[in-house]
């Protein structure tokens, strides 16, 4: 028998033929389908649904009391959402189009049909799980998430954020796998870990770094070996899979994942099982995948670098987390804990920090995202001496990536130039004082930080806004 797969989908098996009932309950546990109601009397499947929360019927055509088409609109009005598979011993073109137009999802025929009928029924599931996600993801997006304390250990207000999480909270109870992607940086690793407070198994979070394992070594480290399996294996192993078990399994840099590997990941996401090394016994996994990466497994899939089919299979749930630039409104509840975090490990009283500092932060693109500006922080607390906090560490770290405060484009969107599409074109004197309202905006007034947005100095840029306002 497999392992039971989603106790909370129900389904409802409707025949007057008990043995018919009998043989097919016992097919669909054996397929690992744990919640199944039978009825042999048709006229209590009202009393069931009442009851129950029915993800799929079963039911049989020819029966006393009431005939199977007359239950099909019972069922579709006391539970709209249920899917009505008619499963009966009549062959017949006629029959099975007047079923599907009283609202049957399906018609099969029961002679030899036993893995139409489990493919069916798993099919259903899947869609009921999408269906109830979908439903728990569009309430928590509006409400927030239920349970903030899964996510403490992250810092944010942005609205962004708190959908994710919201949306963490949905998928909690899905067994299927999560794909977390986003540029380095940008907290993946406590994304992954915020999944797994709020699946909250009795088992452990094993993490793998799968980037640059060859074959042989992830095949090793992920599914163990037995004795014997290869010189030196003196003993048993087991893999990251086995200690894993009942919990959360994350790989991360999954996109560098080589070729051969991507196939035995595959099945074992496809197939539940895998073999450890040297061994013909397959084993069955017992824990959630989450992946994650940095790079666009889109574009190596179309350059044959990354399967596709892989692809499909891990962004069944998808999770993007993003650049510290796209969420700036961030920036001074990061730069508060970042701050007593480091004082703590400094043994330092925590100190304060120019107002300015947030708006000048808020300036620069941060390549390095989140980590970066952890690390800016921690030099500067590690160099402070008391009083406030200087802003000079954090101004020689943003001079070391290109012009200060600039987000280079780089790609297709380098050859749109700003005035690509202005007719007619500004003089340059529009075009100045556009460039300085931007930068003073941007700067919120802070003339300093401006003059470091437009790459010259804060008398320079005093002077151009003295010489605009006479042109006013």
């Amino acid at each position: 028998m497999n392992a039971p797969i989603h106790p909370e989908f129900s389904i409802l098996l409707i025949d007057d033929e008990i043995s018919w009932l009998r043989s097919l309950g016992l097919l669909l546990e054996r397929a690992g389908f744990s919640t199944i109601h039978k009825l042999s009397d048709g006229r209590k499947v009202t009393e069931v649904l009442q009851e129950q929360e029915i993800g799929i019927v079963l039911l049989d055509l020819m029966m006393p009391h009431i005939p199977g088409q007359e239950l099909i609109p019972v069922i579709r009005e006391h539970s709209p959402e249920t899917l009505i598979i008619v499963v009966s011993g009549m062959n017949q073109l006629g029959l099975a189009v007047e079923c599907m137009k009283l609202g049957a999802s399906d018609y099969i025929v029961k002679t030899g049909a036993e893995e139409r009928i489990v493919a069916t029924v798993r099919n259903a599931m899947n869609i009921w799980e999408l269906k109830r996600e979908n439903r728990a993801i569009r309430n928590q997006i509006i409400q927030g998430p239920e349970h903030p304390e899964f996510f403490d250990h992250m810092s944010t207000t942005n609205r962004y954020m708190t959908s994710i999480f919201s949306y963490i909270e949905s998928i909690a109870t899905s067994r299927q796998p999560v794909l977390v992607t986003g540029e380095s940086g940008t907290g993946k690793e406590l994304i992954v870990r915020a999944i797994h407070r709020a699946c909250n198994p009795p088992g452990p979070m094993v993490a793998v770094n799968v980037a640059g394992l060859d074959d042989n070594i992830f095949s090793d480290t992920l599914f163990g070996h037995v004795r014997g399996a290869f010189t030196g294996a003196e003993s048993r192993r087991g893999g990251m899979v086995e200690r894993a078990a009942r919990g959360t399994l994350f790989l991360d840099e999954i996109g560098d994942l080589s070729a051969p590997s991507q196939v035995k990941l595959l099945r074992l996401l496809q197939e539940g099982d895998y073999y450890p090394v040297g061994s013909d016994l397959p084993e069955t996994i017992d824990a959630r995948v989450v992946c994650s990466t940095h790079q666009n497994l889109v574009e190596k899939g179309a350059m044959g670098e990354f399967r596709k089919d892989l692809f499909y299979r891990l962004q069944t749930h998808h999770i993007h987390v993003p650049p510290l630039r796209e969420r700036k409104d961030d920036i001074p509840l990061l730069l508060d804990t970042f701050i007593k975090q480091a004082a703590g490990e400094n043994g330092k009283k925590t100190p304060t920090y120019p107002p300015e500092l947030p708006v000048l932060l808020s300036t620069y693109h941060f390549p390095g995202n989140v980590r970066e500006l952890k690390s800016m922080v921690f030099d500067a607390v590690a160099r402070h001496r008391g009083g406030t906090l200087s802003m000079t560490s954090f101004k020689e770290a943003m001079a070391d990536h290109n012009t200060p405060g600039v987000e280079r484009i780089s790609g297709p969107e380098k050859e749109c130039e700003p005035f690509t599409h202005l007719e007619p074109l500004p003089t340059l004197t529009e075009a100045s004082r556009m460039l300085v309202d931007e930068a003073m905006k941007r700067a919120e007034g802070n003339q300093s930080i401006a003059a470091r947005l437009l790459g010259i100095s804060q008398p320079a840029l005093s002077k151009r806004l003295k010489q605009l306002r006479q042109k006013e």
